[in-house]
């Protein structure tokens, strides 16, 4: 027979070969071309999802600034003083406290994915019941619901967050909050030009909520759809894990240092450091830009050296730059020191979360829940702190009792058996 003959039968009875084997089976040769595609649909799957949580962090972060930027003019329409604007500036928190032990079973028994699209919708919504305000307590009625929605919101995008670091199986974390923090600054320029362009609080929270309304519409589809389970039959206010606690206490630190940047930054360059009035924002600003920067390298740091020499590290950093700013109040070196701390706050909260899902067997949402939970109370208790404390002795000493809480984070992570 020839060559040629010989090449075609052989090919003639592979083709019979293939067509059985695919019948017989049940296997369709679509099927089998589609699993050399896999890999590159899987990446471009991971990158959508990704894009959609991060996404979702900026609608948070740019909501959340454009309420704070927009606080003097609402301040200034209400008629409000300094006391009574300091008390319903509390409903916001008080608010976020009361539905912490809540948010994590929601999370839990619906799945993140719902709760998220469900309080990013009612953020916006809320955001702009703010600017309709008209009377004091209908402000603080507003805060206190936006308290509600905005933790609900913090702790399903933390879920989804911890579920797509799962998802990629490295750390990816840090990048989720970078872009919370792009969206603070996005969203304080557009309050500066809305208020330019002589738009009030409420149509400003209008476009606000329009452009949230959008993305969710757009991104939903490609969040982490997660499990959903039955919530666990525990008591209300159930004790939490030992490590979850260590975690919260290491969160609690940290917030209580975000908290300080936050509120005393500015009073601090004015009355300490005494610098030209347009320069006072100068340290807050330095933080600002640190921490965002620090988020953003976090997950390449966490790669090469661990979450727990990272922690570590962070935590001296806390320390540094609070003491270089209480020993030498000048404005070149207060501004090294809040840069400092800038870096070293950046990636705690969000490695915490990380840690806090993977080290035990409870529901990420319920994890996060009772991380957050302790971790709050350092936001919520830092800043009063610093001023009974500069009540009694001055600011720099202060500072000098937030540093100490630095030093806290290295002893205890230190101790910890859970982080890699």
């Amino acid at each position: 027979m020839p060559y040629r003959n010989i090449c075609e039968q052989i090919s003639m009875n592979m083709a019979t070969v293939k067509t059985t084997a695919y019948r017989r089976f049940g296997i369709k040769r679509f099927f089998i071309d589609t699993l050399t595609k896999t890999p590159a649909q899987t990446s471009a799957t991971k990158l959508s999802m990704r894009i959609a949580i991060s996404s979702f962090y900026f609608c948070m972060g740019f909501s959340f600034a454009s309420w704070a930027s927009r606080i003097p003019d609402i301040k200034t329409r209400l008629q409000l003083n300094e006391a009574q604007l300091g008390t319903i500036l509390l409903a916001l928190p008080l608010g976020q406290l009361v539905t912490m032990p809540i948010s994590g079973r929601l999370v839990t028994k619906y799945g993140s994915r719902t709760i998220m699209t469900f309080a990013a919708v009612l953020y916006a919504i809320e955001l702009t019941n703010i600017g309709w305000a008209a009377k004091m307590w209908q402000l603080g009625l507003a805060l206190f619901v936006f308290g509600v929605v905005g933790n609900m919101a913090n702790i399903s995008v933390n879920t989804q967050g911890v579920l797509a670091e799962k998802a990629y199986g490295r750390p990816i974390m840090t990048s989720f909050h970078g872009v919370w923090s792009i969206a603070g600054f996005t969203g304080a320029l557009v309050g500066l030009l809305m208020m330019n362009l002589k738009l009030t609080p409420r149509q400003h929270f209008f476009i606000v909520a329009s452009l949230v309304f959008i993305i969710v519409l757009l991104a939903r589809k490609y969040l982490i759809r997660g499990t959903v389970a039955s919530a666990e039959k525990k008591k209300f206010f159930s004790k939490p894990a030992g490590v979850l606690v260590q975690l919260g206490i290491i969160a609690f630190c940290s917030m209580a240092a975000e908290g300080c940047m936050f509120d005393w930054s500015g009073v601090y360059f004015k009355e300490v450091v005494e610098a030209p009035r347009s320069l006072i924002i100068l340290g807050y600003a330095s933080f600002m830009v640190m921490m965002a920067t620090g988020r953003f390298f976090g997950d390449r740091i966490i790669s090469n050296v661990g979450r727990k020499k990272l922690l570590q590290v962070s935590g001296i950093l806390i320390l540094t730059g609070l003491m270089i700013s209480v020993l030498f109040p000048y404005i070149v070196t207060a501004t090294l020191g809040f840069i400092i701390v800038g870096l070293g706050v950046s990636s705690i909260i969000p490695t915490v979360y990380s840690t806090a899902a993977r080290a035990t067997k409870i529901a990420p949402g319920m994890a996060l829940a009772s991380v957050s939970s302790i971790g709050f109370l350092g936001f919520l208790l830092g800043p009063p702190l610093i001023g009974y404390i500069a009540e009694l002795a001055s600011l720099r000493y202060s500072l000098a009792v937030i540093a100490l809480f630095g030093l806290c984070i290295t002893i205890i992570v230190t101790k910890l058996k859970v982080m890699g």
